[in-house]
């Protein structure tokens, strides 16, 4: 993986240390000097038009943790003022994921909509005051008369209606009077702002959608800019915390608030998450979705909760993240590879061990008693100590890998071939025979093999070496299953990186998924439950889908593999040292 080594050194340190969070050294000194009557309140306010994905849960556990740590409250706001991209959708599947990640709001459950009235009155005042005008330019004029970085921007032409004009002007649109886009309002502010955002922004403009909350009700809608810091107000937020791109937006914000005197929280804006092998916007994740180059919002190679919850990582494993990558004011990107080494982390301590063979073949065991069947010993989780013990079918036809099977093995290869000596797991010592082909194609079908009765684990003589130890799976008892092996969607580490006119789809990894339909696992994962997790020995870890997976045939989705790159990476950046 060619890492930006700035990157990868910078999130291997958080992972030792986790940096100083500066927001809460802000909270905790206005909590010190009574600032807000030393209340702490904050909120997360997603805009319902998607999923949440794992940049929002580091917004999310910063906003609950800190009112958590300080005894404070965290509200959950939608900020719903677009409904042609919001749905009821997404909004259960919000709730959805915020519980899952192990935060409850009580019953503050609010919406922007809810201040519908109170923010249309907020409008009218300001008009009043001669700092908003109804304005008739439409979109490509408003760009035009907005100047650009360099250049300052010119005035609308409708700019000095009189209050009253603007008023009647106002209510008119409220009461559908006019088509979309025809008219804006808009806030009087300064067309020459070296601040973009503060060249008179729209405040309302016309929209004919109906509302998932609100119905026909209302034709005109708030922007965002004029909805956040108005609803943050009302609820009594002490702390509005955002990402970065918010910055130059605050100036805005505190605008607003200001000429309309109302409480004033303080917005702080903090560097957002952004993840190799990954994107993480919206509209992005909508495309990918729209055209089928994925299942769903919850197909586990997408970066939503829904996804990783489905592909079979923990809400501790995330929470531990975003914890540990801590909180900046600069934007980096974090490598995959450390959200994969905190799910192993937590993974080895509770994934249960089980034996599955994903690419069968087939091995008779000449001399094994015919019709035999023993159940050997089998532990659980090694790293758990309350852990039990399993028995495991044994008899005198298995299955194990392909991969551990070559009939030429090259140097290096220890595990089974020709006159070769193997220990299956809790089993015993095999020795290959034979090799029995297809005599048209020359595929093998099976593999002939002995064993030593004196060797059974646990047994005096079972600590005969030999040296390599592989799983197995009992061909009388196994249970078919699916199993899906899931890679990064993308094959670049900057999905985003592409030549101009290049589109960003071409970097979606064709081998994202492989799908293997003729697995084998041990009969005790015929009452596996949806969402359960097992490490398949020397496999991986692996998750009980819980779309597709079904009593007649268990689909297993691999949730992370064992080799763990941000930990090796980890051992050698401290041994350079």
């Amino acid at each position: 993986m060619n890492s930006d080594v700035s990157v990868v050194k910078d999130a291997m340190a958080s992972t030792e240390a986790a940096p100083s969070n500066f927001i809460r050294h802000i909270v905790a000194e206005d909590v010190e000097t009574g600032k807000h009557q030393g209340r702490v309140h904050t909120r997360f306010p997603p805009e319902p038009n998607g999923y949440l994905h794992i940049g929002h849960a580091k917004s999310i556990c910063l906003n609950f943790g800190l009112a958590a740590e300080f005894g404070g409250l965290c509200n959950l706001r939608f900020d719903d003022t677009n409904p042609s991209k919001e749905d009821i959708e997404y909004v259960e599947s919000i709730r959805d994921d915020v519980r899952w990640l192990g935060f409850d709001w009580g019953d503050r459950e609010y919406y922007a909509s809810d201040y519908f009235d109170r923010l249309y009155q907020f409008a009218v005042q300001i008009i009043k005051t001669g700092k908003a005008y109804v304005c008739d330019l439409n979109s490509d004029q408003m760009r035009q008369y907005r100047g650009t970085l360099t250049e300052p921007g010119r005035n609308s032409p409708f700019r000095d209606r009189s209050s009253d004009e603007n008023l009647d002007l106002f209510e008119r649109m409220k009461a559908g009077e006019f088509p979309d886009g025809a008219r804006t309002l808009r806030a009087k502010i300064d067309m020459a702002s070296r601040n973009l955002n503060l060249r008179d922004p729209v405040m309302y403009r016309i929209l004919h959608a109906a509302h998932h909350r609100t119905r026909d009700r209302w034709c005109i809608y708030p922007t965002y800019d004029f909805a956040h810091g108005q609803s943050d107000s009302i609820e009594g937020i002490t702390h509005s915390i955002c990402t970065l791109e918010f910055e130059d937006h605050r100036p805005l914000y505190d605008w607003f608030l200001d000429q309309l005197g109302i409480h004033h929280p303080q917005q702080i804006e903090f560097a957002r998450l952004n993840l190799s092998h990954t994107v993480l916007s919206k509209r992005k994740l909508l495309q990918l979705v729209q055209q089928n180059h994925v299942s769903g919002w919850d197909d586990p190679r997408m970066p939503t909760l829904a996804g990783f919850r489905r592909r079979g990582y923990t809400a501790e494993a995330i929470r531990t993240f975003c914890e540990r990558i801590g909180v900046a004011k600069r934007n980096s990107t974090v490598d995959i590879a450390m959200l994969e080494h905190c799910l192993r982390e937590d993974l080895n301590k509770r994934a249960a061990r089980v034996m599955a063979v994903l690419r069968p073949i087939k091995v008779v065991i000449e001399n094994y008693p015919a019709g035999q069947v023993e159940h050997l010993e089998a532990v659980n989780n090694p790293e758990d100590p309350s852990s039990s013990t399993r028995l495991v079918p044994f008899s005198e036809v298995v299955y194990i890998e392909q991969d551990d099977f070559r009939v030429e093995p090259p140097k290096g290869f220890f595990r089974l071939s020709p006159g070769r000596e193997v220990r299956l797991r809790y089993a015993y010592i095999i020795k290959c025979t034979d090799v029995v082909k297809d005599p048209e194609t020359g595929e093998i079908r099976e593999l002939r093999c002995t064993y030593d009765p004196e060797t059974k684990s646990g047994s005096s003589q079972s600590n005969r070496k030999v040296k390599a130890t592989i799983h197995w799976v009992s061909a009388a008892h196994a249970i078919e299953a699916e199993v899906r092996l899931y890679d990064h969607l993308f094959s670049k580490e900057d999905p985003d990186a592409v030549a101009d006119g290049v589109d960003w789809l071409t970097n979606v990894n064709p081998k994202s998924l492989e799908v293997l339909r003729n697995c084998r696992v041990e009969p005790i994962l015929a009452n596996a439950q949806t969402g359960e997790l097992y490490q398949f020995e020397r496999l991986g870890y692996f998750c009980v889908d819980s779309v597709d997976s079904t009593k007649r045939k268990p689909v297993f989705n691999r949730t992370v593999t064992l080799r763990d790159s941000w930990a090796n990476l980890q051992k050698a950046t401290k041994r350079s040292k």
